[in-house]
């Protein structure tokens, strides 16, 4: 078999999805609500929203974008928030008004929020406190023209939502000072939408839903076009693989990972939102105890992640003595899942955790394994529905079974293109409409994919991206660099750790004073966690630094 283009058969699953059930994101929601008006959507810090009052608050959040600030359709509504319930709220109403939305972590530096809300064009923000310092720095060289401020407790009632609002300020001191005269706050924008028209716009597939931001090896964070028909036919395909498995309007999702990445996004949020599931947000899964005590609270029946969080759960003692009879699906991405975590996990719960690959670039699953998988297997697993994969050479050539090349992907979830970037746009896709993901990978007489080896330079930290010149860039900033390489290494913890080589021009530089260097411009996971110091840099005929020498190297010496 020399051409490889194989699609989906796993058994019970159909090799094709139907696209044509609905036509916007949310219409998918208002059929939802109809059916699950009186369930609890989500629930967080105690606090629950129904479908039915999801709907009221999201209309009146696209009421005041639509006839308050009076905002064209089309326009870019920039989110930079937590798993907190006003995101879905605000991420719905952007939706179902025509906008496009724009996640923003957290976590950005104000030069990283600066390139997304400069490059997406976002005239609207919607901010959670906690961060709004990190906007104020920044804001007066963007196009946004209106905050809405956030505050984690808003949507707890009374006196729940006072109480949070309290201690998250004054008693852990979460909320840095911050000066934005026209934020307008969370509750008056909804209570504005309440008393304003929301009026339904038409919605098509094809129109714009994401600007989901992504890297590159260029270390250029590009805005990936994902339509309202992208998320839809990822989440059919996703629902269509897990369809044996569960139940409509009963299950209860667990959403650790940050639902502005695009994982969480497609897999929890809109997947589970179809059929009527309870969405358990967990905003700081950094702190494994607290969720473990969330964990017990609730009947959870699914739970996904990455590598690093199940990790982390099964080295806590308290872990394991949680009732594990309700999962049904354990689902891991966005990283390698590691085979000890994989068995640990199985021996730990008695179910399987089963691995799954996907780009913020096709929505993002290209890949599951089967769920009925008894271990292990080291695989990402068939393609979804109505996808094909090929495995090509640098010329684009297919290769045979078993042979190693790059995976490429087409189907209905691969993105657009990336925004405003034609000839970023033009690298990654080949001429039949297949999508370069730069990783190599293998696959076996059954359909079966292994990732081998990473094409890209990319670095994946806790299954985010961290893009080598972004990092050398900033560390070339410091006047005591001369040169800067930026390398990925294994890291018990997070998978892989930023490592970078420095070439000194002060022979006085420290890693530390490099790190904190770092600190100012990267958002934690991209800070170097390692720093070792080089006479020179190993270097092409033209002067390019060869950064595989240097992984070579690492690895040689590990």
């Amino acid at each position: 078999m020399d051409k490889i283009w194989l699609r989906s058969y796993q058994e019970g699953v159909p090799a094709e999805i139907d696209l044509s059930e609905f036509q916007s994101l949310g219409e998918l929601f208002e059929k939802s609500v109809a059916q699950y008006r009186d369930r609890v959507a989500y629930i967080n810090m105690g606090g629950q929203l129904t479908y039915g009052e999801l709907d009221k608050l999201s209309r009146d959040f696209a009421a005041y974008l639509q006839s308050v600030l009076k905002l064209a359709r089309g326009t870019r509504i920039a989110i930079m928030m937590p798993n907190v319930l006003q995101y879905p709220v605000c991420m719905l109403g952007a939706l179902r008004a025509g906008y496009v939305v724009v996640n923003c972590n957290p976590l950005y530096t104000p030069r990283e929020l600066e390139h997304q809300l400069k490059d997406s064009g976002a005239e609207a923000i919607v901010i959670l406190e906690n961060f709004a310092h990190t906007l104020e720095e920044t804001i007066a060289r963007t196009p946004v023209k209106h905050v809405v401020m956030a505050r984690m407790g808003d949507l707890l009632g009374f006196p729940k939502g006072a109480i949070v609002n309290f201690v998250v300020k004054y008693v852990k001191k979460m909320v840095p000072s911050w000066n934005l005269p026209r934020a307008v706050n969370f509750n008056s924008a909804l209570s504005k939408g309440a008393a304003a028209a929301f009026v339904p716009v038409p919605v098509l597939q094809e129109d714009l839903a994401f600007l989901q931001y992504t890297g590159g090896t260029t270390g250029v964070s590009k805005g990936a076009m994902l339509t309202h028909r992208n998320i839809l036919a990822n989440l059919a395909q996703a629902h269509a693989w897990i369809k044996p498995a569960v139940q409509e309007g009963s299950e209860v999702v667990i959403t650790a990972l940050p639902l502005y990445h695009i994982f969480a996004l497609t897999a929890n949020c809109f997947t589970f939102l179809k059929i009527g599931a309870t969405n358990v947000l967990i905003t700081n899964p950094r702190d494994i105890p607290g969720f473990v005590a969330e964990l017990g609270k609730y009947p959870f029946t699914v739970l996904i992640g990455v590598n690093t969080l199940f990790n982390a759960l099964l080295n806590n003692d308290a872990f394991a003595a949680l009732d594990f009879s309700k999962l049904k699906v354990t689902l891991g991405g966005g990283m390698a899942v590691q085979k000890a975590v994989a068995e640990k996990w199985k021996k730990v719960t008695g179910k399987p955790l089963i691995e799954a690959y996907g780009l913020t670039e096709t929505s993002p699953a290209v890949t599951i394994n089967p769920l009925n998988i008894p271990e292990y297997n080291g695989a990402i697993g068939l393609p979804v529905g109505s996808t094909e994969v090929a495995i090509r050479d640098d010329e684009g050539v297919d290769q045979p079974l078993g042979q190693p090349g790059e995976l490429c992907v087409r189907g209905p979830q691969v993105m657009k293109g990336y925004y405003n970037r034609p000839e970023e746009t033009a690298k990654v896709f080949m001429a039949d409409g297949f999508l370069r993901t730069g990783d190599v990978a293998v696959m076996d007489e059954k359909g079966f994919l292994r990732i081998v080896d990473r094409k890209k330079d990319m670095i994946l930290v806790s299954g985010f991206n961290v893009y080598p010149n972004e990092v050398e860039d900033v560390v070339a900033l410091h006047p005591g660099v001369l040169e800067v390489a930026a390398i990925g290494v294994p890291n018990e913890k997070s998978g892989e750790a930023v490592k970078i080589f420095v070439v000194r021009k002060d022979p006085k530089l420290t890693a530390e004073a490099i790190i904190a260097h770092c600190r100012d411009s990267l958002t934690g996971y991209k800070v170097p966690h390692y720093v070792e110091f080089r006479d020179e840099l190993p270097k092409t005929n033209v002067g390019k630094i060869l950064r595989r020498a240097l992984r070579d190297s690492a690895t040689a010496g590990a």
